[in-house]
């Protein structure tokens, strides 16, 4: 089947299937002092993250590509956190006292913390391939400007699509309406396959060495047909990263068309998707209707821009286990927060918010 023009391509991505061609260099590692070799022609320079004298003389970020706005410490450990009630109602001016981090049940001491501020750093990781293609094609267009639209001039956005391999469409880019002419230049998907596992895999290990909030939004089924890795393996290195992860799962046309329902494999399909988001600080979602695009796509940036952005240095040893987070907002006597509505009707705080992160091993004794 043929994809729709360039606006269909992101609904069609989001439900479905992606386009085979050998993987690229995406972002490259931070190089100090030095331009990336990898990266393809004429592509962005990727953020580096400053440090020592070159972080001193560098006050202001360039404004050639995003940029850490957090020091980097090698124990530092760093959450971005998103509060809600329990609407959906996102709450702001909240100060560092309503914070409590818990590090496997031992409260921490918060050493960095701030509203976020700086600009959206977002990598869209788009599924597109023959698996279930074509479902919702004539309305893609909507999803295609449903997220870019809610991006700002400042932000920072990052396209790749997968099938059986991965391939990076526009590195990071400020100009949105090159991102929307590359959707559209999307017709034919060669693959029935999806390397979703791998896709996200490659994705945070070439986000690592970006420093400050990053996120990726997935666009995809949640089927995996071709990974080299495993979801135990996806979930482990999921455990370490600070990325957030936000996912629309694509699939649910398949629940609501079929009479005998999307089956058990689906269920699995989006109970890792939602695994995903959870696991990073991020959300799920899994419309089934297209009028749903828009509400989502807010949803996203709003989380973004409502994050805020804490540091600590654990206490608890260095022991390379897994350690287990936990964010609760506090009243200015240490209580649990509480918040009313207008009728005066008490509702509960929601934190969003990654769950762990792996220690490093204690250095060997003598070092």
């Amino acid at each position: 089947m043929r994809s729709a023009p360039w606006a269909r391509v992101v609904l069609l991505a989001v439900l479905i299937g992606v386009l085979g061609v050998p993987p690229e260099v995406f972002v490259a590692r931070a190089q100090q002092q030095q331009g990336p070799d990898k990266l393809p022609a004429q592509q962005t320079t990727p953020p580096t993250p400053p440090s020592g004298q070159q972080q001193q003389q560098q006050k202001q970020p360039p404004t050639s590509a995003p940029q850490s706005q957090i020091s980097v410490e090698s124990n530092l450990v760093n959450i971005d956190a998103v509060v809600t009630d329990q609407d959906g109602d996102i709450l702001t001016n909240l100060k560092r006292e309503n914070f409590r981090v818990l590090d496997d049940g031992q409260p921490q001491q918060i050493t960095n913390f701030a509203p976020t501020e700086a600009p959206i750093t977002i990598v869209i990781l788009m599924e597109f391939s023959h698996l279930f293609y074509g479902q919702f094609s004539y309305y893609a267009k909507y999803w295609a400007y449903g997220f870019l639209n809610h991006l700002n001039q400042k932000d920072w956005v990052a396209f790749k699509i997968f099938d059986l391999k991965t391939r990076l469409v526009d590195d990071f880019t400020q100009d949105k309406q090159k991102v929307g002419q590359d959707i559209a230049s999307l017709y034919f998907p060669d693959f029935s396959e999806a390397n979703l596992f791998d896709a996200i895999l490659e994705t945070l290990d070439q986000l690592r060495d970006v420093h400050g909030r990053k996120s990726i939004l997935v666009l995809a089924t949640g089927f995996d047909t071709f990974s080299k890795h495993n979801l135990d393996q996806t979930y482990k290195v999921l455990k370490e990263t600070d990325t957030t992860i936000f996912c629309v799962g694509m699939g649910e046309g398949l629940d609501l068309r079929s009479a005998r329902g999307a089956g058990v494999g689906y269920l699995q399909a989006k109970n890792q998707m939602t695994q995903f988001a959870n696991m990073t600080g991020g959300y799920a979602w899994f419309p089934r209707f297209t009028g749903e695009a828009n509400d989502i796509f807010n949803s996203v940036a709003g989380f973004l821009r409502a994050q805020y952005t804490i540091a600590f240095t654990p206490s608890t040893p260095q022991d390379g286990r897994y350690h287990k987070l936990k964010v609760e907002i506090v009243d200015p006597q240490g209580n649990p927060l509480t918040v009313t509505n207008k009728k005066g009707k008490e509702k509960k705080v929601i934190v969003y918010a990654r769950q762990g992160y792996t220690a490093p091993n204690a250095p060997p004794a003598g070092n």
